[in-house]
């Protein structure tokens, strides 16, 4: 994941993005194919490092200036002026960090789909299986232990599924120009955004780099994953307390220990989780504070939204791995359960418990 958002990856696809332009205009007439050919050439031959283009780029206020200035540089005549023709900035901006919001996902859906398989597998096992319920923190009613499994499922499910179609939803190409008209472009703005976006592997669009609700949608799906998976994370360390003992993190060497207390075993996992769970809604709520954007394009709201995007992700990638790998050998002790349930002096009486878990793990498996 930090791979996805490095800089070499943001170079990369903003080079792409010039390149593709060039391609379509040729297609479209726009430019020659002499002149596109010369430009897909500087696209992929120009080496350009991040490290000589920080300083310039935070002095522009964006990446494009100073890459397509290099990508100038290294042409003459003719091509020189055709590169970048009809785009803007915030065009290359907007479309490299979809193009990221995009493989990101694809990264991310892996690890939620893992944990959505294992706790499915769980949920079924313990379908039958009588556990203590507690609500508001205290003893309530009997419940199936695979009941309360089969919730973190779903939950993790439909955040996965909410995370799927935003994307696809949103994820798409940025051809605007200077202030979202595709002036310069001869006519062929739409056709041009259309190649482009086939090429790039982005959903054609109008320009929409005024309306950020695409975005926003994005970043909070991915805080909506989290806290669903801060939900299993939360009450899998309540029930992994010393006092309750009814599952627990895989054992593994070197992992949830203390310092100081060699005796501990520390819900590490959980850990992950919740404290990226913590940390999610406040940059979600940065996306959302963004979203009155001024007028045709925006002083300081847009260019915010990628550093809270990749942390969003980021944040995502490692609560997802860490509670996939709890998911996947996770240690219920069915003794504890019963031992619990039989303190708690309240029946065994789990309703339709073992009903309902078969009709929340059949919807995620069809």
């Amino acid at each position: 994941m930090l791979a996805v958002f490095d800089d070499d990856a943001t170079i990369a696809h903003a080079l792409a993005f010039e390149a593709a332009l060039a391609r379509a205009q040729a297609t479209e007439g726009v430019i020659s194919g002499e002149l596109a050919r010369a430009i897909v050439d500087a696209c992929t031959s120009t080496a350009i490092g991040a490290a000589e283009l920080a300083e310039e780029a935070a002095l522009a206020g964006t990446l494009a200036i100073p890459l397509v200035a290099r990508l100038r540089a290294s042409l003459g005549g003719d091509a020189k002026n055709a590169v970048h023709k009809g785009a803007t900035s915030q065009d290359v901006a907007d479309t490299v960090l979809m193009l990221q919001a995009r493989a990101a996902t694809a990264l991310l859906l892996t690890d939620l789909d893992r944990i959505v398989d294992a706790l499915g597998r769980l949920a079924m096992h313990h379908a039958e299986t009588p556990a203590v319920g507690r609500t508001l923190l205290q003893d309530a009613v009997p419940v199936a232990f695979g009941l309360r499994i089969a919730h973190w499922m779903v939950g993790v499910a439909d955040a996965a599924e909410r995370l799927r179609r935003d994307v696809e939803d949103n994820a798409r190409i940025q051809l605007g120009g200077a202030a979202g008209t595709r002036a310069g472009l001869g006519g062929a703005g739409l056709a041009v955004a259309s190649h482009m976006a086939e090429e790039l592997g982005l959903a054609a669009s109008e320009p929409w780099h005024a309306r950020r609700i695409g975005i926003a949608a994005i970043g909070t799906s991915l805080a909506i994953a989290i806290g669903a998976i801060g939900k299993m994370a939360r009450d899998l360390a309540l029930l992994s307390q010393n006092s309750v003992g009814e599952a627990r993190e895989p054992a593994v060497a070197g992992r949830g220990g203390s310092s100081a207390m060699a005796h501990k075993r520390n819900p590490t996992g959980c850990q992950i989780a919740l404290s990226a769970a913590l940390r999610a809604p406040g940059l979600a709520a940065t996306l959302l504070v963004g979203l009155p954007q001024e007028e045709e394009r925006g002083l300081g709201g847009w260019q915010a939204e990628g550093p809270v995007l990749a942390d969003l992700f980021l944040l995502a990638a490692g609560a997802a791995e860490a509670m996939a790998s709890v998911a996947e050998a996770l240690e219920i002790d069915e003794d504890a359960i019963a031992r619990n349930l039989a303190n708690a002096g309240i029946g065994t009486d789990i309703g339709e418990s073992a009903a309902i878990v078969r009709a929340l793990v059949s919807r995620h498996e069809g």
